[in-house]
């Protein structure tokens, strides 16, 4: 009779450590999936970081893109307001002698 308890204990104890030894697996898969899960996101604040230069650097660009762009439409813009002065002094030279004769 004192072999029935015993091998119910014996047979207990390796169930158990069977049972923990598994349940120590999992945590450790748990831990090792959350300390590379924590390396990634250690590793996203320097992208994020070297992206959002690279988005200013662009915008910079782009705006001093359009800087110029405007420059340039100005400057046409001027050039073509003295090319109407210029031709409606000729149109008005071209009257005046056109009178004269």
């Amino acid at each position: 009779m004192k072999l029935i308890p015993l091998s119910v204990i014996a047979l207990s104890s390796v169930l158990l450590t069977n049972c923990n030894e598994r349940k120590q697996a999992v945590d450790d898969q748990k831990n090792a999936t959350k300390e590379a899960l924590e390396r990634e996101k250690d590793a996203l604040k320097p992208a994020a970081d070297a992206a959002k230069k690279q988005v200013d650097a662009n915008a910079d660009m782009q705006k001093a893109d359009i800087k110029a762009q405007m420059k340039a439409s100005e400057a046409q813009i001027e050039a073509d307001k003295k090319k109407a002065d210029v031709e409606a002094e000729a149109a008005k030279a071209r009257i005046d002698a056109q009178e004269q004769k």
